[in-house]
Parts: C-alpha cells; structure tokens; sequence
C-alpha cells in the first residue's frame, strides 16, 4: 500500500510517499480502508518535533511512528478475532492513534464508530480529535446550558468551527472572534455575534460570558477570569505551551478560590461521543468546515499550509482506491 512515510523529524520536506505493507489487524483493532484523513495540530507538532515532551513521548532522536495521522474515515477491511460490532464493507470513522495518510490503517475497535450514509467521509473525517474536543470542553467541562452566553476565542479553525455548532445545537448565544478575513464563515455556521480580534480586545468591552472556550489562548489568564460570570467557566484546549500549562496548573487552584471555574481539557477519544458527533451531523445540526483538500501524494504540502497557520475549518486529506474514493 502507499503511505506517507517520515523516519526524522523536520520540515514537510522529509515526508515521502512509499510503498509499504499492509497492515494486519490485532486482536481488538479493524483494518479500515481509508477514503479520507484530516491534519491535526498533533500532526504538525509530532512532524516537527516540538515542543520536547513530543520527543519524550515519540522518541528523543527520531519519530517512533512513521506514518502521521489520527483523524481517519473509510471502510472496514477486516477485523481482529476479538471484534464483533464490525464487519467487513461497514463505513466507519474514528482516530487511529497514528497511521491516517495511508492506503490503510489499523484503528482499535473502541475508538471507531458508523458513520451515517448521509455523511460524506471527508466530512466524517473532521470529527474525530475536534469534535472529540469541542464537544467534552463544552458539555463536560463546560457544563453548558441552554440559554448561556458561550465566547469561542479562535472559532474558525477546526475545532472552533464545530464548537460553534456545537454549543448552538445545546441552545447557547454563541459569539465567535477570529480575523477579519474569516468572519464571513463564522456568522455562516450560526455564530450570533463575532468579534475581530484585530480590531477588539473582547476581554476590555465590558461583555462577561458563562463559558469561554479558548483554542487560541493569546490573553492573560485573569484577563479570561474577569470576562467570566460570577458562576462562569473558562476551558484551554490551545494556544502556546506556555499559555495552556498554565490553565492545566493554575486552574485547579485558582477555581479553589470564588465561583468562577478555570481549567483545561485534552479530549478523551471514546465510541459514545464518536456516535453522538455522527448523529449531530447526520441530522444536519452540525455542518463540518472544510478549508481545504489534499491528495494522499500532497501530504507535505498540506501540513506547509496547515503549519503556517492561516487555514480556516478542516484541512482534509482524499485517498483513492480503484479510482474511487
């Protein structure tokens, strides 16, 4: 099968397409078919190598994985002995954990769900690691309720794109800010309000929100803590290293003191909230965003657009099989 091979961490220049074997299935996994992929910012930080845990985790001098990938969509090819909720032709999504950008790529069973037949797998392919995220910071951490005033700081990519839908589909009075280029989309996918950053500070207007969901994290911490409610809550999936271990360590405490609840969240991937992901989307409450599109042989290409940072929604990538996808 071809795949997107890297044996060293660097630029999108060290990824080459090769032939390599076909995966075989472990007992708990399912070979999946892949039609579709999308990037990650996990993608381009495991590519690069940075920041260092990466290395601590993936290995100090050279990747442990050779193929990138976690968001995956496509058909089951076959399955371990210990699976028995997939079968072979069943259309699938989920994240495998590393092995995306190829032809195939073995998923544990635990981590794959249907996907609707009215969902294309490009756009089941976003939902993976995004909606996984979006959706547990804003129902679980957030404790989101109907009615609410949500502010996504950073609604335009990946992840905020299906927040926005996301915290709407809840009855939410949602306000995206992201730059001026990009506010057109935003108000399209049902923000009530959005701010351009470039042009307003939405921590100096006077607005409080009962739940920020912060993907950029470009703010100082108590900046976040004083546009809150009294009862508000503030979520750091993103932004720099250095911006989101300080919600990780300083969250807990600070939320020790007063009503207002400061924390972070790394999404924990699991088959319920895959399925409910699907059915938002089969029922057309959520419309995934894709930016761009990349073939399998483009890979480089697309982690260059994605890195420089300037992509809006999803960066998807297609994978041909018999001329088909």
């Amino acid at each position: 099968m071809k795949a997107m091979v890297y044996t060293q961490y660097g630029t999108p220049d060290v990824l080459q397409l090769q032939e390599v074997e076909k995966p075989t299935p472990k007992d708990d996994d399912v070979l999946v078919e892949v039609h579709a992929a999308s990037l990650n910012a996990v993608d381009w930080h495991c590519l690069i190598g940075k920041p260092f845990l990466i290395r601590l985790m993936g290995g100090l001098r050279k990747p442990k994985h050779n193929i990138l990938g976690d968001d995956v969509s496509g058909r089951v090819e076959a399955v371990g002995r210990n699976v028995t909720q997939f079968q072979p032709g069943d259309e699938v999504f989920g994240l495998s954990n590393f092995g995306a950008f190829a032809e195939y790529s073995c998923v544990k069973a635990k981590y794959l769900a249907l996907k609707p037949a009215n969902v294309s797998f490009e756009d089941a392919a976003t939902l993976p690691e995004a909606g996984i995220t979006a959706l547990q910071s804003i129902r679980d951490k957030g404790k989101i309720q109907s009615g609410q005033k949500v502010l996504i700081n950073g609604a335009s990519g990946g992840v905020g794109t299906l927040a926005v839908q996301i915290a709407k589909s809840f009855g939410a009075e949602v306000t995206g800010v992201c730059s001026t280029r990009k506010l057109e989309m935003v108000h399209s996918i049902g923000a009530d309000h959005i701010i351009d950053y470039t042009q307003e500070d939405f921590t100096k207007n006077g607005q409080h929100y009962d739940l920020i969901f912060d993907i950029a994290a470009y703010h100082s911490f108590f900046d976040y803590k004083r546009s809150l409610t009294p009862k508000g809550i503030y979520v750091c999936v993103g932004g720099s290293q250095a911006k989101y271990f300080k919600a990780a360590l300083l969250g807990p405490l600070v939320s020790m003191f007063g009503s207002k609840k400061m924390s972070s969240n790394l999404g924990n991937p699991n088959q319920k909230d895959l399925a409910y992901l699907a059915e938002l989307v089969g029922a057309g409450k959520v419309v995934p965003v894709i930016g761009s599109r990349y073939a399998l042989s483009e890979v480089a290409e697309a982690l260059r657009y994605f890195g420089a940072g300037h992509h809006q929604g999803k960066v998807v990538i297609t994978v041909k099989h018999n001329n088909k996808t």
